[in-house]
C-alpha cells in the first residue's frame, strides 16, 4: 500500500484522524468536492446533517472507485459544514460511520474541517473533497 498514516509524538492523538498521511504512490487522484445529492442530482437528508455526510462520503467512495481507487488510498480530506458548531461533530461523525468509510487503521487519513456560510444549493449542509494516492 502506497499510505502510511502516521501520529508523531508531541502532537495530540485525535480519535478520528491521523495527523500525518506519507504517501510513495505515483498515480494522484483528486475527488472535487461532493454533496448529499443522489445519482439523479436530487438531494438526500434534506436538514440532516448526518444524512448528508453519509451521502457525500458514499459520493466520495463512488468517486474513488470509479478510478480504482478506496478509502485506504485517501490521503486528506477536506471537509465544509454549513454554519458549522462543534455541536455538530456527532452528527457528522455518525454520517461518516453511516457510510461505512474506513480505512485499514479504523481513522481518517489527515483531515482540515471548514465551517462555511452556505454551499451550492441551500438544501446542501456539507461538502466533502479527497486526495488519493495510488500506486
Amino acid at each position: 500500500m502506497p499510505i502510511t498514516l502516521v501520529d508523531p509524538d508531541g502532537l495530540p492523538k485525535i480519535d478520528l484522524y491521523h495527523q500525518v498521511a506519507v504517501a510513495t504512490g505515483t498515480r494522484h487522484v483528486h475527488v472535487a468536492g461532493q454533496v448529499a445529492s443522489d445519482a439523479t442530482g436530487a438531494t438526500v437528508g434534506i436538514g440532516d446533517l448526518a444524512a448528508q455526510t453519509a451521502q457525500a462520503m458514499r459520493n466520495v467512495v463512488t468517486a474513488l472507485a470509479a478510478v480504482g481507487a478506496t478509502p485506504d488510498d485517501v490521503v486528506r480530506l477536506t471537509v465544509y459544514v454549513v454554519g458549522w458548531t462543534p455541536d455538530k461533530m456527532p452528527a457528522l461523525v455518525d454520517g461518516l460511520t453511516r457510510a461505512g468509510f474506513t480505512t485499514g487503521s479504523g481513522a481518517l487519513p489527515p483531515a482540515s474541517m471548514f465551517g462555511v456560510e452556505t454551499l451550492d444549493v441551500p438544501e446542501h449542509l456539507v461538502e466533502i473533497e479527497a486526495t488519493a494516492i495510488m500506486d
